[in-house]
């Protein structure tokens, strides 16, 4: 079935685009803002609204398939694209992408996805949130043409099984720690809660002690609030590289002698420990996390380190996977560009027994994570992020809802 036209509409995202460089200078928060002068080209403002340019794939019977273009909270850092915004981009689809979809057939999700991630225009990629969304659109599109769901599009072109069991969804509470964990608790998450320990002095304490209380209260909290003695969340904590700033970012006995504290305050719930240093170079992080994962394995500490900063693109995660610098590897879908490459990162972690976290960012949409969640049907993740928004309550619905509709169809296929 033919692509007959793409359009293009431009949107929102679940959260907002941040200036990290301004806020690493002082910006200070002020409510939902930031108050100062931005640091990144682009920014009008050190937060401003995320914008998002849906791109709707038109079929010769009617059908419209699509797909959301959608960039990380940190856009322009850490050696991103640049911030994207709607007007500017909407221009590059239409005059790029447009001319290359229109007229083909919708008959195959994997080659189509990889011709228009790898094409260039002056000699680069284009932007990895328009290489998202353009194959988010393709996905939607060959599965509408083919009559199957988009997950079962994927199996079929990677072999691989659509799972019939729920992959746990990982929730992220922001800096609300404490309520946004009780929703969390109450809903059943079956990982949890992120908390956003990204500040040495206010969040993880100068010895690790105000971590250290949080953790106390989490296993407390959940003990107090479940309705089910078997309901066992993982706790998975982000720290953004505070543990290497207070105990040294090579000082890897000191780290390893703090992780073990946390794992025996967390028991009897499993710990996971994200960004647990930040040495502010690929291959410097790399090595650095390979060595405390060593220690960490060596000592027998119940502990999972996941690798996330410095672990961006797919090249990354291969880099990171195979040195196994880290127990388990965050694939952030918008950075990797084409969703083909999200699931190359799940089957390549996999196939090197490294554990696979599909996460992304808080600053997507509904549709970018609706496709998510068939990707990860399809390759079964150990994790995958609600999203968007920063919080509970919007991104864990729609994650969840996804995952059941899936569910719920694939049985009553099964069944007729």
């Amino acid at each position: 079935m033919k692509i007959v036209d793409l359009v293009c509409a431009k949107g929102r995202t679940g959260f907002f685009f941040d200036d990290q460089r301004a806020i690493k200078l002082g910006a200070e928060s002020d409510g939902a803002a930031y108050l100062g002068k931005t640091a990144t080209a682009g920014f009008s403002a050190v937060r401003q609204a995320g914008e998002a340019i849906s791109v709707m794939l038109v079929l010769e019977d009617g059908q419209v398939a699509y797909g959301d273009c959608a960039a990380v909270q940190y856009s322009g850092a850490g050696g991103r694209d640049p911030l994207f915004l709607a007007e500017d981009f909407i221009p590059v689809i239409e005059r790029e992408i447009k001319p290359r979809l229109v007229g083909r057939e919708a008959d195959s999700f994997r080659e189509l996805a990889e011709e228009i991630d790898r094409l260039q225009v002056g000699g680069k990629q284009l932007h990895t949130a328009i290489r998202y969304g353009v194959t988010q659109a393709i996905l939607d599109a060959v599965a509408k043409a083919s009559h199957r769901l988009m997950c079962e599009v994927v199996a079929d072109e990677y072999h691989t099984q659509v799972t019939d069991r729920e992959i746990p969804i990982f929730t992220q509470s922001g800096d609300n720690r404490y309520e946004n964990t009780d929703k969390m608790i109450m809903k059943g998450a079956q990982v949890l809660p992120h908390a956003l320990i990204n500040n040495v002095e206010t969040k993880l304490g100068r010895k690790g002690e105000k971590l250290a209380e949080y953790v106390g209260w989490l296993r407390e909290r959940i003990c107090k609030l479940r309705l089910d003695e078997n309901y066992a969340p993982v706790l998975h904590i982000d720290v953004y590289g505070t543990i290497g700033a207070a105990f040294g970012n090579d000082n890897y006995q000191g780290m390893a002698d703090y992780l073990a504290e946390l794992a025996k305050i967390a028991a009897p719930f499993h710990l996971r420990i994200e960004g647990p240093m930040d040495v502010e170079d690929r291959e410097k992080q790399m090595l650095a996390l390979k060595e405390l994962t060593r220690l960490v394995d060596e000592r027998g500490i119940p502990v999972e380190l996941v690798a996330d900063e410095w672990c961006n693109t797919l090249e990354d995660i291969r880099y990171f996977a195979d040195n196994r610098a880290g127990h388990m590897v965050q694939i952030k879908t918008p950075d990797l560009g084409g969703i083909n490459n999200v699931v190359e990162a799940v089957l390549y972690c996999k196939e090197k027994g490294i554990g696979a976290y599909q996460g992304g960012t808080c600053n997507e949409t509904d549709r970018s994570a609706q496709v998510c969640v068939n990707l990860a049907m399809a390759t079964c993740p150990d994790q995958i992020l609600a999203k968007p928004g920063m919080g509970v309550d919007e991104g864990y619905m729609i994650v969840y809802n996804e995952m059941q509709r899936i569910l719920a169809l694939r049985r009553a296929q099964a069944e007729r």
